[in-house]
């Protein structure tokens, strides 16, 4: 096999027992020519270095965050997506074949798709059986007479194949409702590319980006207005769905909005998304919902995903579908049968990729065949149920199953297809250290393009992920591999697609749940970061006295761990005067402040909070800021255990670094755009309240000398000012130059009148709803809190009350312009954010 002795150890298990086609090795034994320049590569970076170079693929793919949900998972529903090391080959020759029948299918599939809801003529010819389409659930009534801009109703196609016994390429699955799968071909060539370099380099291997351009210029192609800036959308279910992952990396991938439902409305027979600059009109959209869930006023009434009118502005040409509503008619397995036929009707040609041999029971003939040979036979229902199982191997089936199956295709044999069950190929795959044969499917993608389709030059190959199973399917915890289509030489240079479209600056409106999202993702992260930073402090305290403390120490403890409470919402926490335990053993409640996740306002919580704004928008983030995220949450999977006060520092510090990394990240890499402004603005918002009330815990009363001085060091050393202090003033801490330094001094970043400042001047940039000249409140807010600092006298501030002996003039301050600065999220919400979500608000106008 051209292998050297370690490397043909691999291959000593290689023996497919199954009566299938072998990708790699003819009858004789011999490895087909198009393998033996990747295993010639392979053989030069050696066993050892393969298994290496797997596992910083497996890392990467999980610092991306690639994942597929899975519903039910008792391990979590969110997995880690599985990619095989060794791609699945396919030579340039037999892909011209494949290439060729794909676009064959896409077109007529297209023709059946305008006939069903057009003129009918299958039907009413006897091509179709009526009973097949209007039984199926996908078939939508409503949708009948609409008409599409573009010569294709079908835009997106997506198919699954795989190889007979002999092998030749048979169709087994048509995807035309919301295709997926062409995110995860892309995320796993970049990453094949980026671990295996040297295989791109020897091996000859078509690109995919020709068909994400013409991807492009399609979407912007079908727009039903002549804007040359067309508004296009992705429609995702949400976060939940399973391919959530895929829906933001194409939206990322392709610069388009990634929205949900309830991002969108019609009005006046259009479709508007609602940003923070108001309503802007959409062109196109992407679906990656189903059918029946797009439109609640005509289709199913209790979506929550769809939107109202949406099938009325379609009726009026408003705007444009990729796919349009009721394609999934076209998945109806028991359009097989009759394909053939239809194809010499429309097209006079021979179907250049057989289908799988399927019988529709909805005829009599079919049906006896069926029930005779029920045993050998993959029964299927014509649409996919989510309750059932669309597929049942009946050989798998005891008696009594079997009986009750033929029961139920006897009382509605035209829900029913009968299937041959086939044995899909085997391909080398990398399993547990070893290559051992694996069942293989193969889906591929086509987009409408001018007259024709465009294939993708690979697509999203799946194995299966027991040698025995038949079953290959994300779902059941299937493996992925990269599709190489191996090109001659010739071709391999070949120049890359020209983009249709004039180059310019798209301007689009920020969506308001974006926002809204951002906005949170910089109030959680300066929460966390400031939180955490406070919790070392205090523990540093606590550690530096030693075995000894007098009560002097132990009252300026009380004071910092009363604080911590205030600082994070966490009530009652150590402001429970009852709970003298709690004071004396602080560390069952630090450690629950850090580790317990349903405890809101604690650092856990807070974590998982802005995980799930960060995911809501992770279109919005890099790679490398995602990593960052990423890492974040795999960290706090390894914190249930932690009761160690020294682990809790150093998980405090990797914290700490974390925040400090992704905030300096975005600082760097974000564009200056309506989505930096509100995501800094949530962070200085933050860091104003956050300060506002430590201060008012910390500062307000005399605490002596001691005290008072350790206060202030722990305070301003949380705060990032310690240096800045040593620096400014060159003396001791002191109460009148403390506050100085973090209320009025504009070159400390950490200042409060530097924070209000720069909300003022974000507050500026941000888009006008009413009359430039006037501003909003949160404006106005903003720039009052700005002035009661510069007219404030600081000298009134450090003199304490007579009788108290508590600094109240400064306590009168700190409660104004906490009142002015808790109003301020609020009228952001108010003026910018559409979709008001469980976020928390933790800041009160009182301390409790």
């Amino acid at each position: 096999m051209l292998l050297g002795n370690t490397e043909e150890a691999i291959f000593k298990n290689y023996i497919s027992k199954q009566p299938s086609y072998n990708e790699l090795l003819d009858k004789d034994g011999n490895m087909y020519a198009h393998w033996k320049e990747f295993f010639e590569v392979y053989k030069m970076l050696g066993y050892e270095e393969f298994v290496n170079r797997n596992q910083y693929l497996q890392k990467l793919l999980q610092e991306n965050g690639v994942t597929y949900n899975v519903y039910g998972d008792p391990t979590g529903q969110s997995r880690t997506w599985n990619l095989d090391p060794i791609p699945y080959l396919i030579d340039n020759e037999e892909w011209g074949k494949i290439e060729s029948g794909l676009k064959q299918r896409a077109h007529l599939l297209d023709l059946i798709f305008k006939d069903i809801y057009g003129e009918n003529k299958l039907i009413k010819n006897g091509l179709l059986p009526a009973e097949l389409i209007y039984n199926h659930a996908g078939y939508l009534r409503e949708c009948a007479g609409i008409s599409f801009k573009n010569k294709h109703g079908l835009i997106l196609y997506s198919a699954d194949v795989a190889r007979s016994p002999d092998g030749n390429i048979w169709v087994l699955n048509d995807r035309t409702q919301a295709p997926s799968g062409s995110g995860y071909s892309q995320e796993n060539r970049s990453a094949m590319a980026r671990i295996f370099p040297e295989f791109f380099n020897e091996v000859k291997v078509k690109r995919l980006s020709s068909y994400f351009n013409s991807l492009r210029n399609t979407l912007n192609s079908i727009a039903p207005s002549s804007n040359t800036q067309p508004r296009i959308v992705l429609l995702t279910p949400g976060p939940r769905n399973e391919t959530y992952f895929e829906h933001s990396y194409l939206s990322s991938y392709l610069g388009i909005s990634l929205v949900q439902g309830d991002d969108l409305m019609v009005k006046d027979n259009y479709v508007w998304i609602k940003t923070i600059a108001g309503l802007e009109k959409v062109d196109v959209i992407i679906r990656r919902v189903d059918d029946i869930y797009c439109d609640p006023l005509e289709l199913k009434e209790d979506s929550q995903l769809g939107i109202p009118g949406l099938l009325q502005v379609m009726r009026a040409g408003n705007v444009s579908l990729a796919n349009p509503l009721g394609c999934s008619i076209l998945e109806n397995p028991g359009l097989l049968p009759f394909l053939q036929n239809i194809s010499n009707y429309f097209t006079g040609e021979e179907l250049i990729l057989p289908t799988l041999a399927s019988w529709w029971c909805g005829q009599p003939r079919e049906l006896k065949y069926v029930l005779d040979n029920l045993s050998s036979l993959v029964i299927r229902r014509i649409y996919r149920d989510t309750t059932t199982s669309s597929s049942i191997d009946a050989s798998s089936l005891s008696s009594t199953a079997l009986k009750e199956l033929k029961n139920q295709i006897k009382m509605k044999p035209y829900l029913y297809i009968g299937q041959e069950k086939i044995l899909f190929s085997s391909v080398p795959s990398y399993i547990n250290g070893k290559i051992e044969p694996r069942n293989v499917m193969f889906r591929s993608f086509l987009v409408s393009n001018n007259d024709s389709y465009e294939a993708m030059a690979g697509g999203l190959t799946r194995i299966s992920s027991d040698a025995k199973s038949f079953i290959i399917s994300n779902q059941a915890g299937g493996f992925s591999k990269d599709t190489w289509i191996i090109s001659s030489e010739k071709n391999r240079t070949k120049e890359a697609p020209k983009d249709l479209q004039q180059p310019h600056l798209h301007n689009d409106a920020l969506p308001s749940r974006t926002a809204e999202n951002l906005f949170w993702v910089g109030r959680y992260a300066d929460r966390i970061l400031a939180n955490a930073r406070y919790i070392r402090a205090v523990i540093q305290y606590i550690n530096s006295k030693g075995g000894f403390s007098t009560d002097q120490d132990n009252h300026t403890e009380k004071i910092l761990l009363n604080a911590l409470t205030h600082y994070t919402y966490t009530y009652p926490g150590f402001t429970d005067e009852k709970n003298i335990e709690i004071i004396k053993n602080p560390w069952t409640e630090i450690f629950d402040l850090f580790i317990n996740g349903d405890r809101i306002g604690g650092i856990k919580y807070n974590v998982h909070m802005i995980l799930r704004s960060a995911d809501a928008v992770r279109d919005y983030w890099s790679a490398d800021t995602w990593r960052i995220l990423k890492s974040l949450e795999e960290n706090w999977e390894n914190q249930e255990t932690l009761k160690n006060r020294h682990k809790l520092i150093s998980s405090l510090d990797n914290l700490i670094t974390s925040m400090v990394a992704f905030i300096g990240l975005n600082r760097e890499s974000i564009s200056r755009e309506h989505g930096w402004l509100l995501l800094d603005s949530g962070r200085k918002i933050e860091q104003s309240l956050l300060l506002i009330t430590i201060l008012r815990s910390l500062l307000i009363g005399d605490h002596g000398a001691s005290s008072q001085h350790d206060i202030m060091e722990t305070f301003l050393s949380s705060n990032e000012s310690l240096v800045n202090y040593r620096y400014s003033y060159k003396t001791n801490i002191q109460m009148p130059l403390v506050l100085d330094l973090m209320l009025f001094n504009n070159h400390n970043p950490h200042s409060l009148i530097h924070l209000l400042e720069k909300l003022k001047v974000h507050f500026e940039d941000l888009p006008k709803k009413s009359n430039v000249h006037e501003l909003h409140l949160h404006e106005k807010l903003v720039i009052e809190a700005i002035t009661i600092l510069k007219i404030a006298n600081k000298k009134i501030l450090t003199e304490p009350d007579p009788e108290t002996k508590e600094y109240r003039h400064l306590d009168e301050l700190l409660l104004k312009l906490n009142t002015i600065m808790s109003s301020v999220p609020f009228e952001i919400s108010r003026t910018f954010f559409k979709h008001a979500q469980s976020q928390k608000q933790l800041y009160s106008s009182d301390i409790a």
